[in-house]
């Protein structure tokens, strides 16, 4: 028979292992400067998104204030974050919810 403590403990190992095995996502910010048509062509360029798809997102930018645009390991959205970054766009990294 498995005591309560031995049953928390297992619990809180699976929640610990389910917590690291969650992807890093890359989130495009709004901004006062840059265009929408600009948000959409660097979504294109960068992950090879459709124009429907880009477009999709950079509204979500532009209504939302944010929009997720990439997952993946921590190494990839840190790559992503700085392509973002060095076209001129808002991104942050966080592991995903």
């Amino acid at each position: 028979m498995t005591s309560p403590a031995e049953i928390e403990r297992a619990q809180l190992e699976a929640d610990a292992l389910g917590t690291e095995d969650k992807p890093w996502v890359t989130v495009v910010w709004n901004d006062p400067v840059n265009l929408m048509s600009y948000v959409t062509y660097v979504l294109q360029k960068i992950f090879g998104y459709t124009r429907d798809h880009a477009t999709k997102l950079m509204l979500d930018v532009h209504h939302k204030g944010k929009a997720v645009v990439s997952s993946g390991s921590k190494e990839k959205v840190e790559g992503d974050v700085a392509k973002l970054h060095a076209a001129g766009l808002w991104a942050t990294m966080q592991k995903d919810s």
